[in-house]
C-alpha cells in the first residue's frame, strides 16, 4: 500500500489540519521561514491586506521537540473526535470547528495574542475529554494518575509554569471555547441544531470521507511517550451519544521541551 493511500485514510478534517500545521511549521523549523511571516498582527491585516495570517495564526507551531509533541496531540485528537464522533459528519466537524476558531480569535483580541494553534489544540483536547466515558482516567508516565477531565486543565498549568500568565491566559481561551462547544453540541445540545455545515461545506467534504479512517481500537491503551488511558465502564447518562473506548492524548514534553514553548509569540505582544 503507497504512503498516499495510508494519508488518504485519515479523515479529511484532521488531514487538512495536520498538512496545514506541517506546512507552515515546517518552513520555518528549518529556516527557511522567519516566523512572523505567519503571526496575526492586526496592522498587518488590516493596513497591508495581509489576510492570510487571520488562518495561519492557528496553523504555527511551536519551536523545537514541542512541535513534535504537539502535533501528535493534534493528529490524536483530531482523528479521534472525527472518526468516534462525526462519523460520516466531517463536513459538521469542519464547521464546529470554524466557529470555535473564531471563538478563540475574539476571546484573544484582548489579550494581543499573535499565535493561536495553542489554545486551538486545548480546545480539542478539552472537547475529547468530555467526550469520553465518565470514570476514564489518564496515567501520566505511570506516575500519576488522573481522570482524563483534568488533562487539559494540567496543559494549562504547564503552560502557566513555562510560559506565565500570559500564555496561559491564552491557553484558558481555548478551554473556554471547548467547553462551550462540548456544553452546547453534546451536553445540552441546544446549539446542535446551529452547529450544522451548510450544503455547499457538506458537498465539499463529502466526496473525501469514504477514505477517511474509522474509530479507534477498544480497551487501555498504553502510548510510548508515557500515557495510558483507560476508559470507564460507567454509562454515559446521555445514552445517544456514542462513546467508544478511549485511546491516549499524548502528554506533554518535558519542561526543558517547553522552556521555548511561546517563543514565537503566542500569548505574548509583538516586540515584548
Amino acid at each position: 500500500m503507497s504512503f498516499m493511500e495510508e494519508i488518504m485514510k485519515i479523515p479529511p478534517v484532521t488531514r487538512f489540519l495536520c498538512a496545514s500545521s506541517l506546512v507552515v511549521t515546517g518552513p520555518v523549523l528549518v529556516h527557511m521561514m522567519a516566523p512572523y511571516k505567519w503571526y496575526y498582527v492586526k496592522e498587518y491585516v488590516t493596513k497591508g491586506y495581509e489576510f492570510w495570517r487571520l488562518a495561519t495564526t492557528f496553523c504555527l507551531g511551536s519551536p523545537g521537540l514541542q512541535y513534535l509533541f504537539d502535533l501528535i496531540t493534534l493528529y490524536q485528537t483530531s482523528e479521534r473526535i472525527e472518526s468516534s464522533y462525526y462519523t460520516r459528519r466531517s463536513a459538521d466537524y469542519a464547521y464546529q470547528l470554524f466557529c470555535a476558531a473564531l471563538a478563540i480569535f475574539a476571546l484573544n483580541i484582548p489579550l494581543q495574542s499573535h499565535v493561536l494553534s495553542r489554545p486551538l489544540l486545548i480546545c480539542l483536547v478539552y472537547l475529547s475529554s468530555r467526550l469520553l466515558p465518565p470514570g476514564t482516567q489518564t496515567s501520566i508516565f505511570g506516575l500519576v494518575t488522573i481522570p482524563i477531565t483534568y488533562y487539559p486543565f494540567l496543559l494549562i498549568a504547564f503552560d502557566l509554569i513555562v510560559g506565565g500568565h500570559r500564555y496561559a491566559a491564552c491557553s484558558i481561551t481555548g478551554a473556554i471555547v471547548g467547553h462551550l462547544w462540548w456544553w452546547g453540541v453534546w451536553d445540552t445540545r441546544a446549539a446542535e441544531r446551529y452547529g450544522a455545515a451548510p450544503r455547499w461545506l457538506k458537498a465539499l467534504i463529502s466526496h473525501s470521507e469514504a477514505s477517511g479512517g474509522t474509530g479507534g481500537s477498544g480497551g487501555s491503551f498504553a502510548s510510548g511517550s508515557g500515557v495510558t488511558v483507560v476508559p470507564g465502564r460507567v454509562p454515559l447518562a446521555r445514552s445517544q451519544i456514542q462513546t467508544p473506548a478511549a485511546r491516549p492524548v499524548r502528554p506533554e514534553p518535558s519542561e526543558a521541551a517547553r522552556a521555548t514553548a511561546h517563543a514565537w509569540g503566542g500569548g505574548q505582544r509583538l516586540g515584548s
